[in-house]
Formats: C-alpha cells, sequence, structure tokens
C-alpha cells in the first residue's frame, strides 16, 4: 500500500493539534491485513478518553481530504502516549529533566543492565544521570530504552 510519509501526515494535522493545545508526540502506520494510522498525542495535565475522542473527530475530516493512503482504506486511532514510552526527542528529555528514569542497557554497566536514576542531561548523544551523588554518562548508541520511572509505592 502506498502511503503518504509521516511527517506529511503530522505537518497537515500539525494546525489543528496547535489549535486545540495539543502535541503531537508521534504519527505511526502500520501496514498489515488492518492498516492502522496511530497518532500519539500528549496535552498538559495529560491525556483523557475525551481529549482523544475530541482530536478523532477534529482530524477526521482533515484527513479524509488529505487522504493519506490514497483511497485505502485504514483505521485511525488517536492514543497518549502511554507513562512507559521512551524518551526519543529532545523535548522528551527536556520534560523528564529532574525526574527519575529507566535505563535499559544493551551490555551491563557495573553489572547492572538496567539503572534506575535522576536525569541532569542530556545533549543529543549523552544522557547524564545522577545515582547516589554519582553523575554517570551514557552514550544514547549504548542505550537500549529510556523512559521515565514509574512510581508505583503511593499506589498501595
Amino acid at each position: 500500500m502506498k502511503i503518504k510519509t509521516v511527517e506529511e501526515i503530522q505537518n497537515a494535522l500539525q494546525p489543528i493539534a496547535e489549535a486545540m493545545s495539543i502535541e503531537i508526540v508521534e504519527v505511526e502506520f502500520k501496514q498489515g491485513r488492518e492498516p492502522a494510522l496511530t497518532v500519539y498525542i500528549d496535552i498538559e495535565g495529560g491525556v483523557d478518553l475525551d481529549t482523544c475522542e475530541k482530536f478523532h473527530r477534529a482530524i477526521d475530516p482533515v484527513l479524509d481530504e488529505f487522504d493519506p493512503t490514497f483511497g485505502a482504506p485504514y483505521t485511525l486511532n488517536v492514543s497518549s502516549p502511554g507513562l512507559d514510552r521512551p524518551l526519543k526527542t529532545q523535548r522528551d528529555f527536556d520534560k523528564c529533566m529532574g525526574e527519575n528514569v529507566e535505563i535499559k542497557l544493551y551490555a551491563p554497566l557495573r553489572g547492572k543492565k538496567l539503572i534506575e536514576a535522576k536525569l541532569v542531561g542530556y545533549d543529543g548523544n549523552c544522557v547524564s544521570v545522577e545515582d547516589k551523588g554519582e553523575v554517570i554518562k551514557l552514550e544514547k548508541s549504548k542505550i537500549a530504552k529510556i523512559c521515565r520511572a514509574i512510581d508505583f509505592s503511593g499506589l498501595l
């Protein structure tokens, strides 16, 4: 199936997102038996079902006009990126600065492949975290996944 690029799709939806004070975090298109276009959004205070529904209704006619699949059918999904979404962009890192992150490494560092520490820096190539007063600098290429650490202790 031929489709327009995710960048073209995001650019078509950006004016609507800005008018609704919504950030488009990522646009993803999965091909297969049931093709699906998923738009991941974020908003100050967090995304709820009502926000997803309103944005879905706002972008549906725009996508009909834009025709990202050149007439082929697909399912449109609007979703929150989720709490455990990997940090990818400079904006993601900026939003988590000073918070605890969970880092999964490709190879062990000091015998550990999983590190939980406070994010204190990111320069595009390296991630700096503080663990027990020590700053550890990790090359991004050595990190399998980095995401916000989720603290479940307050839920019990």
